[in-house]
């Protein structure tokens, strides 16, 4: 029996492109800005369920490291999910997030070919104002505003795009962005950030 799975709510991402990630628009068939991709992420699951797991509330982190054209896969990559999430939460957010049980995520399970593990660690996910606030401890301290657009009120939104994390995107930009954790001491301060509305699952 397949398993059925879904995940709803709000991504945040901050990477190492310059202005603007490529991969958005060219799904992967351009470079990234510096000619390789070096990112976290952070999902607050706002509904979410993975046969009988409830995932709802469970914030959880992500970091990607992908060496060049993001369609060539060898990416590296490292999950964390909140300390309070229960240990079913835990092994089924790793199977989402390893692609194998299909859906949205399943290109995972085709492009990650290192993946560095799970940790379980306490994460915040707020937002005050516009912008995101991403605190997973002694990982990541982020801070990522939407570039506002022309018309008042609203931010420079990406529509109906065929990127595989959802189809409209935020542009922001990273107010503060910092990342120490595999050997790895990143500062994507100023560089491009995103924001999706998520709504994935196994279907």
């Amino acid at each position: 029996m397949a398993d059925i799975w879904s995940l709803k709510g709000e991504l945040t991402l901050s990477c190492s492109c310059t202005v603007f990630c490529p991969c958005v628009l060219s799904l992967g068939d351009h470079p990234p800005t510096e000619g390789q991709c070096q990112t976290w992420a952070a999902i607050r699951v706002d509904e979410g369920r993975f046969n009988d797991v409830d995932l709802s509330g469970v914030n959880v982190g992500l970091m990607i490291e992908i060496p060049g054209l993001m369609s060539r896969g060898n990416w590296t990559a490292a999950l964390f999910v909140d300390e309070k999430a229960s240990i079913y939460a835990v092994k089924s957010l790793t199977r989402i997030f390893s692609g194998k049980v299909g859906g949205t995520t399943h290109l995972l399970s085709i492009l990650v070919s290192n993946f560095l593990g799970v940790q379980q660690v306490p994460i915040s996910y707020r937002t005050e104002g516009k912008t995101r606030f991403i605190t997973i401890d002694k990982i990541v301290e982020g801070a990522i505003t939407p570039v506002r657009g022309k018309a008042n009120g609203e931010n420079v939104t990406i529509r109906n795009s065929e990127y595989w994390i959802a189809p409209d995107v935020t542009i922001a930009r990273a107010d503060k962005s910092r990342f120490r954790a595999f050997g790895r001491n990143w500062n994507f301060t100023g560089r491009s950030a995103e924001i999706c509305q998520i709504d994935w699952g196994s279907r």
